[in-house]
């Protein structure tokens, strides 16, 4: 978030943390005699919401509104965050204690999932040499302004989809709707995040137009938080990354065509 020019703000989610402790809240100024709205962290450029399952679902779903619609409604009135606006979550996959899973609702308005794991040998070296820098963030400078990123946007915005290419896309959401080893599959907000990352990922390797090799290479980080395996599956040992290889498996890719 330091290379990008604009606000930034960290939530420590935690199981006592208040949706208004995020969203903000509306004071009585006695010296103004009226009630002013005074913002939370959730008002910044980039928001990293660091261990998001230790809150509440209460908590949790104060971020609905704003990841869909960008705003904030406090007491009937709409807040605009503004532009760009991008919240990053984290969390363990294996610590289970004191965390509440997140709701389907909310996995699904994240645009796509990370897994970091364990750095290799390499890294690990060089993250033991460089142990007396502890807060690199704050010897890095702003690469890029922020109308930058929105106009990026709008220009992937225009990148070409063939109704073919679309066509694809809606027979793995089918195909993931009735899979056995799926109790949830694919949604229509999950087709157009697809749909969004595959024409971001086009127009930043120089394309205009968006081909099928797109789809399968962004097929496990966008899917895989969107498709929840059923209690047999799970008892089983299937994991949803190798549900999507045979989703992608069994549906054919429409053949490219010049653009």
């Amino acid at each position: 978030s330091a290379t990008v020019q604009g606000t930034h703000s960290r939530i420590q989610f935690t199981p006592d943390l208040l949706p208004s402790d995020v969203t903000g809240v509306t004071i009585y100024e006695p010296t103004k005699q009226a009630f002013e709205f005074h913002p939370g962290p959730i008002f910044a450029t980039i928001v990293l919401a660091d261990e998001i399952n230790r809150a509440s679902p209460k908590t949790q779903s104060a971020l609905l509104e704003v990841m869909e619609e960008g705003r904030v409604t406090i007491d009937g009135k709409p807040h605009s965050v503004g532009e760009p606006f991008m919240v990053i979550a984290t969390q363990n996959p294996i610590e289970q204690a004191g965390t509440y899973r997140l709701p389907e609702a909310q996995l699904d308005r994240f645009l796509m999932k990370a897994s970091v794991g364990y750095p290799d040998h390499e890294a690990t070296i060089a993250v033991l040499a460089d142990a007396k820098t502890r807060d690199r963030a704050k010897t890095l400078s702003p690469l890029i302004a922020s109308n930058v990123i929105v106009e990026m946007s709008k220009l992937a915005d225009e990148v070409h989809v063939d109704p073919a290419i679309l066509g694809y896309v809606s027979r793995i959401a089918e195909e993931s709707r009735r899979h056995p080893s799926l109790k949830l599959g694919l949604s229509v907000r999950g087709c157009l995040a697809y749909v969004r990352c595959a024409k971001t990922w086009a127009a930043s390797q120089g394309r205009t137009h968006v081909i099928p090799d797109d789809i399968k290479l962004l097929a496990e980080p966008v899917l895989s938080h969107r498709l929840l395996l059923g209690a047999e599956a799970q008892f089983a040992g299937t994991t949803v990354e190798a549900v999507i290889d045979q989703i992608l498996g069994d549906i054919a890719p429409p053949a490219e065509r010049a653009s």
